[in-house]
């Protein structure tokens, strides 16, 4: 299981390549809900999103034998985006592995970063691809479910609590589970009474279905969220949202779209869906925040595109 001993190394090693991304409160947002509000913005991180720093990690970690073998990686977007990236700066030879469906602008970016893509017809084609490559010898990394990997996406958790010491709650999203496993770790190590909530989608209940069985359980997902399409979560994950997690909050696509239009509109911030899912499950809890709660919504990326954000507007519209 992933100590808090392992985060804070973690942030000491990617300190150097990583973004200190900033914290702020919301006026509007903590008007809105009723308690003090503030959003970890760590869509500003390099390549856009929480990935990078865990990705840095599990790639620092393998040293330089195994990097000089290449490495090959399973995403549909953001941990994509950040192997490219993170590829770049350390001069290590890249292939994704992505699903024929993943958004055209992450295959993009993950070129434009250097990486090499190889589309396959879906995630289970993508890992078994991905599998094929790793023992052919390339250095496999894990999108979420890997403790180098959740160490580093645990740093940001560490940054939140320096700039809030008085926190008493957190939501984060869940896809695989690689975020909120590191930020349970951190966060539970530190100070044991604050509350982790998690959210996912309605249409990619991947924890939810984990948790009511005790065990992984695979799913096919459907939300328009494509980082919080993950089709099975982390046995890390699991264990610590077992032990851990205040509640797991399920939300629609259209609650997601409505918290984007929020954030565009009122707080000039364009997060993406998976994002903007803590501020929609926070809507759902309100009343279970009182007036003294200082709660941090983590703002995990903002990798979806102008066009992506149009069609959500307008499905809005719709609706």
């Amino acid at each position: 299981m992933t100590s808090l001993q392992d985060i804070r190394a973690a942030a000491t090693v990617a300190a150097a390549y990583t973004i200190r991304t900033p914290q702020r409160d919301s006026p509007a947002l903590s008007q809105r809900l009723g308690c003090r509000v503030s959003l970890k913005l760590e869509m500003n991180q390099h390549s856009g999103s929480f990935k990078t720093r865990g990705a840095f990690h599990q790639m620092l970690a393998l040293g330089e034998a195994a990097l000089g073998r290449g490495v090959v990686a399973v995403s549909g977007g953001n941990f994509a985006r950040a192997v490219a990236y993170c590829s770049g700066v350390l001069g290590v030879d890249a292939l994704i592995c992505m699903p024929e469906n993943a958004p055209a602008g992450s295959i993009a970016a993950t070129r434009d970063y250097g990486a090499k893509v190889e589309l396959l017809p879906d995630a289970v084609a993508a890992f078994a691809r991905a599998d094929e490559l790793a023992a052919a010898g390339r250095s496999a990394l894990h999108p979420f479910d890997n403790r180098e990997q959740i160490a580093g996406n645990g740093s940001v958790a560490l940054e939140i609590m320096q700039d809030c010491p008085g926190l008493t709650d957190i939501i984060v999203s869940i896809g695989g589970g690689g975020l909120i496993a590191g930020v349970i770790a951190a966060v539970k190590a530190q100070k044991p009474s604050v509350r982790v909530w998690g959210v996912e989608p309605i249409e990619a209940p991947t924890m939810q279905r984990a948790l009511a069985a005790g065990e992984i359980v695979h799913i096919v997902p459907r939300s328009l969220s494509a980082t919080l399409g993950g089709p099975f979560v982390g046995q890390t994950a699991l264990d610590l949202c077992q032990a851990h997690l205040e509640d797991l909050i399920l939300v629609s696509d259209l609650e997601m779209i409505a918290a984007q239009q929020w954030f565009i509109q009122r707080e000039d911030l364009r997060p993406e869906l998976a994002a903007t899912s803590t501020l929609a499950a926070a809507l759902r809890i309100k009343e279970r925040l009182p007036a003294d709660a200082q709660l941090t919504l983590l703002i995990c990326g903002c990798n979806d595109s102008d066009a992506d954000i149009a069609r959500y507007a307008e499905l809005l519209a719709a609706s």
